[in-house]
């Protein structure tokens, strides 16, 4: 007896010549989903905004979750700040040390952002907001800069140069195998050495004393 008996009496009604189910996607339908902004610009909307013009938007829609300056509030992501962390033994992740992009920043508000309310900034919203966060990194010379489809992929952040294409289709190709290794793949594995301390719980005495 079939698990599924609904599904075998389905396959078994369907005959082979039936059609696919559903239809081509509308391009207004593709359009709503077809939304990256890519480095060079091209899927940028047709808009304008600047930091005067977003920063009582962040104020608004952002800066509960961000803070008035970027600076990130409770657990939420700070995105200013963080020059010169990226190599330091605690590293801050910001819009202006790490993202590669400008449009990458236009892309991830206009995907994501504000938290709750996804896609509810109009294209003027949108590069408003991403202005004024832009010039809490300082990466725009002032707050009347109009950003727009063609000022936006001109801007550079600093960490662009670290960013470069996966390259291992070329650099690692030699190691590939049309053969996959099924057995014995792997070499065996030798212990080379042993913690010097073997007791290194605490016993209730040398712990330390919990309030």
């Amino acid at each position: 007896m079939s698990r599924f008996p609904s599904l075998l009496l389905l396959l078994l009604a369907t005959p082979a010549t039936a059609q696919p189910v559903g239809r081509p996607a509308l391009p207004a339908e593709i359009a709503a989903w077809d939304i990256d902004a890519r480095p060079d610009g091209k899927g940028l909307p047709p808009g304008r905004g600047t930091a005067r013009d977003g920063e009582p938007i962040f104020q608004e829609r952002c800066a509960a979750c961000h803070g008035e300056f970027g600076e990130g509030l409770g657990r939420w992501p700070e995105l200013a700040g963080g020059t010169g962390t990226l190599t330091g033994e605690r590293p801050l992740k910001t819009i202006g040390s790490f993202w590669p992009y400008a449009t990458s920043v236009f892309d991830y508000i206009r995907r994501a952002m504000p938290f709750g309310n996804p896609k509810s900034l109009t294209p003027d919203e949108l590069y408003a907001v991403t202005a004024y966060v832009l010039s809490l990194n300082d990466l725009i010379p002032d707050d009347t800069l109009e950003l727009n489809a063609q000022t936006l992929p001109a801007i550079k952040l600093p960490n662009e140069p670290a960013f470069f294409d996966d390259d291992r289709p070329v650099s690692e190709k030699a190691f590939w195998s049309a053969e996959p290794c099924m057995q014995n793949c792997k070499p065996e594995v030798h212990i080379t050495g042993r913690a010097s301390v073997l007791d290194v719980t605490p016993d209730a005495k040398s712990a330390p004393k919990v309030e």
